[in-house]
């Protein structure tokens, strides 16, 4: 089977490690395009003029990886079990010039960012001849391959495979999914260069590996194209680096990433960190205008990123408030991959020593309870009111109907609806949220919420 021509490119990448509460710090990133980023570049990767990352270009046999530059906590002790997780990206391998080749390209998990100390075909960057096969390298990976090799026991070449200490897949399948309403799998072609989704979930307690794949238009399937029985705590260090790793062999294979987001160990906004400079000045005994309030969570700051200037609204949870940390990581759930322009854009959240911090963008406006009740200075006129109405209604219509779960708030009152610049409604506070698959009957629970009249 001859090598084809490609350029691999990853245009969104999510990757969210469920730390136990009390464990650990949790860390994380967002990359929207890679200018100003701080990834870890080794070998032929670099980042184009256009923001892309690019992990090959046209020289033979060579690496490329590109990682977070520090390490990622998975688990509390060495000894200990490894944290679930998940990853999510997007990406398109497109057929390029003649005599340009490659074998695929591979998300890892690994102690260290650099790999293979010396690259050999076909072992994808992430061995080399003294490691492959070897349980103590702890390298974890998922690969799309797009050339079959029976040395190593390719199925064939337009395949999916989990690799664990080794490039002979513990498990693979040709590319397919199966829609939500098929009985069936639909093949899929990697080179196809149309976009496609991958997740890859680990449960921690299960014990086990699922990989899915999808068309880019496609929701989520519910059936797996993969999953593995396998613990992962044998191979996972206490730390470990996260990033992707391509090899060469006859041309050019590049890896391009777009967007590199990383759920709960968020640590980059926009390509840079979340610095947060711009709050109340400690012991100031006069309410500083940078303190928007109490929440159900807790106090929330207007605070400013130091990069780009953008303002954010922060929400600090409270351990000792009405909600807690159930609620913390219910918030983060629900709404960290919701988009609508009607709910409060969010940007993203962190945890260090303790503190747990949601990151909104600013509604300049405030909350729409402050325009209706305590004798506001500037009175809504029915027109505005009607607007927001529908703002509320169309936010809510896309929870119900046209998210790829059903999302119930649960919450919904003036105090949760902020207003942006033009005045309009955005539903925010997602913290009683729960969300159900389309179809069911969600049963009755307890009254949640807090008293007040809805908006």
């Amino acid at each position: 089977m001859s090598l084809k021509p490609v350029t691999a490119a990853v245009a969104y990448f999510l990757v969210h490690i469920a730390v136990a509460a009390a464990a650990s710090d949790d860390v994380g990133f967002i990359y929207q395009g890679f200018q100003s980023s701080n990834l870890s570049l080794d070998g032929l990767a670099t980042v184009t003029k256009n923001g892309l990352l690019r992990v090959t270009n046209s020289t033979i046999l060579q690496t490329g990886y590109a990682f977070y530059p520090n390490p990622i906590n998975f688990k509390t002790t060495p000894n200990s079990s490894a944290f679930s997780f998940s990853t999510q990206f997007v990406f398109a391998i497109v057929p390029d010039v003649p005599g340009v080749t490659g074998t695929g390209m591979a998300f890892a998990i690994a102690p260290r960012r650099k790999l293979a100390q010396v690259p050999s075909y076909p072992l994808l960057g992430l061995f080399d001849t003294n490691t492959n096969g070897n349980q103590t390298n702890h390298v974890f990976a998922v690969e799309l391959d797009i050339y079959q090799d029976q040395d190593i026991e390719d199925i064939n070449d337009n395949h999916v495979g989990i690799d664990i200490y080794s490039v002979i897949s513990k498990a693979s399948a040709p590319a397919s999914y199966q829609a939500n309403n098929k009985s069936s799998f639909d093949n899929l072609t990697l080179i196809s260069g149309q976009p496609m989704q991958l997740w890859v979930e680990y449960d921690g307690v299960e014990r086990r590996i699922d990989v899915t794949l999808a068309p880019m238009e496609a929701a989520k399937p519910h059936t797996p194209l993969l999953s593995l029985k396998y613990d992962l705590s044998p191979i996972l260090q206490q730390t470990m680096y996260v990033g992707f790793s391509a090899l060469i062999i006859y041309g050019e294979s590049g890896s391009l990433q777009k967007c590199w987001k990383n759920g709960s160990l968020l640590m980059d906004l926009t390509g840079s960190s979340i610095r947060i400079y711009t709050l109340p000045p400690r012991g100031s005994e006069k309410k500083s205008c940078w303190d928007l309030g109490e929440g159900g969570f807790g106090r929330v700051y207007k605070g400013i990123l130091t990069t780009n200037k953008v303002e954010v609204a922060v929400k600090k949870v409270s351990h000792q408030g009405r909600q807690g940390m159930r609620e913390f990581v219910a918030e983060i759930i629900s709404i960290g991959r919701l988009r609508n322009r009607n709910l409060v854009p969010f940007l993203g959240y962190c945890r260090r020593k303790g503190e747990l911090l949601l990151v909104y963008e600013f509604m300049p406006n405030g909350s729409l309870d402050k325009f209706l009740y305590n004798q506001p200075k500037y009175i809504l006129s029915w027109s505005q009111r009607l607007r927001v109405i529908k703002g509320v209604a169309s936010g809510l219509f896309y929870l119900h109907e046209e998210w790829e779960k059903v999302v119930i708030h649960r919450d919904v009152k003036a105090s949760n609806v902020l207003l942006d610049a033009e005045l309009n409604g955005r539903l925010g506070d997602f913290g009683l949220a729960r969300l159900y698959d389309h179809g069911t009957l969600p049963q009755s629970t307890h009254v949640a919420g807090s008293f007040g009249p809805c908006p």
